[in-house]
């Protein structure tokens, strides 16, 4: 997925208030942008960071600017690399589904439809993604986006307490129960991140929940990401570690 406009980097000053954030330009002004971002987004604001936006061009918006990435020091042993990470949440869907359109990923690669935000469950939810083809189940996908890293390679899921994270994994065992496929699928939005777990420490109950929906039925895929100031591209299968 291409940045389009590219992208513009700035520094990060700080975020608040959830949804915005101040940075400086490269000329020295200071302004304020849209944060996309629900979570804590632990570990992803770094003071000074180093940060990519993009602007919508639209007047109409009270803050046309869109936080998209920031670079990030992540440890590995004793040394210390660079990472990037999209902190814009609503890239994940986009992300994903341009890799199963392009056969990226083998387990759901027979599938030829691919439709969004498609009505389903008893709680009234929106799938994230319906795959669909004659002669196999219906696949129900809901993504979540990976960028709470630790060190040495290991993330972690989800960076905040998430009630709305375990409803949609038990809407997915529900779907599992009339006879389709339903699959978790962590798309790891950070560089510095190889292997996924549940983070028990900030939210057991999402991770009690996660274990439960594996043991009836539901799948779950890792994958990652490279990442670029000029684009996004979901290319590499990660390991999913269950302590």
């Amino acid at each position: 997925m291409r940045f389009d406009p590219p992208l513009e980097s700035a520094i990060l000053l700080k975020r608040y208030k959830r949804f915005l954030a101040d940075i400086r330009l490269p000329d020295g002004t200071e302004t304020t942008i849209h944060c996309p971002n629900t979570g804590s987004m632990k570990n992803c604001q770094p003071e000074l960071a180093r940060v990519w936006f993009s602007d919508s061009k639209n007047p109409k918006r009270k803050l046309p600017c869109t936080w998209e990435l920031v670079e990030i020091p992540v440890r590995y042993g004793e040394k210390t690399a660079k990472t990037l990470a999209c902190v814009n949440t609503g890239r994940a869907n986009a992300v994903v589904q341009e890799a199963i359109e392009n056969k990226v990923i083998p387990e759901l690669s027979e599938y030829d439809t691919v439709r969004r935000e498609v009505k389903y469950g008893e709680e009234n939810s929106r799938i994230d993604l319906l795959l669909t083809r004659d002669g196999l189940p219906d696949c129900y996908i809901e993504v979540k986006s990976v960028t709470l890293a630790t060190d040495n390679g290991f993330g972690e899921f989800p960076d905040a307490v998430t009630t709305r994270g375990q409803k949609h994994l038990r809407e997915l065992e529900q779907m599992v129960a009339q006879g389709h496929r339903a699959v978790l699928l962590f798309c790891v939005q950070h560089t510095g991140i190889e292997v996924v777990s549940p983070a028990d420490d900030i939210d057991p109950a999402y991770g009690k929940a996660l274990r439960h929906a594996i043991n009836n039925g539901v799948e779950v895929m890792v994958w990652g990401c490279t990442i670029t100031p000029e684009d996004i591209t979901l290319n590499r299968q990660l390991q999913l570690r269950l302590p």
